[in-house]
């Protein structure tokens, strides 16, 4: 076993500390990599808090990390020391599922996530809040060469998150006439999937609560169209409009407004996670044709293309950085939704005290 140093959270509540961990040697199938920066989900501030009482104390954050490759193992084919990588939200599965051999690993019964889940080994997995990490070959991916590292970083969980329920509903790159995609919520996941609808050549309205992201919806990130969606009027006249509607809002709303934004045989695709179990009335889906469904990130095949399909269009993440001893409080203003559009941590930061 290696000593590391780690941001940690022990048992503080929104509060996290830097301890030393051991983890495991690099193995046959792993590579070690050398993080340069790990982008801040919800997902760690609810690991922070054991929002969810799953959190195995200390828990090292951070699904979101791009780094260099410093070590491989002698098994170790796909990559080599120096390479660019990125890795997500996952750190093992069976290998042997349904799932897993259709390179949908993310849905398989046994998976592991890239942190405060056990290895294989029976150790517990730490994530991107250090400046090093070991990782099986087998997930990670490689990052384009045109891609800045930092902002690169949040897709690997924000991007792939939006970009499966797209590539699902056939949505991606420009195909035949252009569909008009709606998207709820424009925030961390809101303004990538933005991004991605438009290099598609799609037709994007924003959806939100708040008129005064119109502005920052059109000229920054050039949607087409806006909705107030608090504003009765505004949701009427938009009746029947969308082909297909992304969900990624975490707080508890109804679906049935949005699902009348829809048109005959519409898809209203849910990867926000309210902690409420959210309204969904029966009637806009029957006199609609319409479906509701939902998804998780993806898996690593999906991943890997996606990343490619970043560097094709040179689309990543809208950050603002911070440093490691400025952790805390990027946590709180998380929890406070204060950050446009991720926050990314500088893992060698000149204030880190790794």
């Amino acid at each position: 076993m290696t000593i590391k140093s780690f941001i940690c959270c022990d048992y503080l509540p929104m509060k996290l500390i830097v301890i030393l961990i051991m983890i495991r040697e690099n193995g046959v199938n792993d590579v070690t990599i050398k993080v340069l920066y790990c982008g801040m989900c919800h997902t760690d501030l609810h690991h922070v808090r054991n929002d969810w009482g799953i959190t195995m104390y200390p828990c090292v954050p951070g699904h979101e990390i791009t780094g260099l490759i410093t070590k491989v193992g002698k098994d170790v084919t796909k990559f080599k020391v120096g390479d660019k990588v990125g890795v997500g939200c996952l750190a093992a599965s069976c290998l042997e599922c349904e799932f897993c051999k259709t390179s949908q690993e993310n849905y398989c019964d046994q998976i592991q996530f890239t942190y405060n889940g056990i290895f294989w080994d029976g150790s517990i997995t730490c994530g991107g809040y250090s400046k090093m990490m070991v990782a099986d070959q087998r997930y990670v991916v490689r990052v384009p060469e045109n891609l800045p590292m930092d902002a690169a970083a949040p897709m690997l969980c924000a991007g792939i998150t939006v970009y499966c329920p797209m590539k699902d509903s056939k949505l991606l790159e420009p195909s035949g006439t252009p569909k008009k995609v709606g998207i709820i919520g424009l925030g961390g996941l809101g303004h990538v999937a933005v991004k991605f609808a438009k290099a598609f050549g799609h037709y994007v309205t924003i959806i939100s609560t708040s008129p005064s992201k119109e502005k920052e919806a059109k000229q920054r990130l050039g949607a087409d169209d806006f909705i107030e969606s608090t504003d009765p009027s505004q949701m009427k006249a938009k009746k029947r409009t969308l082909d297909f509607v992304l969900d990624t809002v975490s707080a508890y709303h109804s679906l049935g407004p949005y699902l009348e934004l829809l048109k005959v045989e519409g898809t209203l695709h849910i990867v926000g996670a309210p902690d409420k179990p959210m309204d969904l009335p029966s009637f806009p889906l029957i006199f609609g044709k319409r479906t509701v469904k939902g998804s998780m990130t993806g898996g690593m095949i999906e991943t890997q293309e996606m990343m490619d399909m970043c560097g094709k269009y040179n689309i990543s993440c809208d950050i603002e950085m911070v440093t490691p001893d400025q952790i805390n409080d990027a946590l709180q203003r998380l929890a406070n939704n204060d950050v446009r559009y991720r926050f990314v941590i500088d893992i060698a930061g000149k204030s880190s005290r790794l």
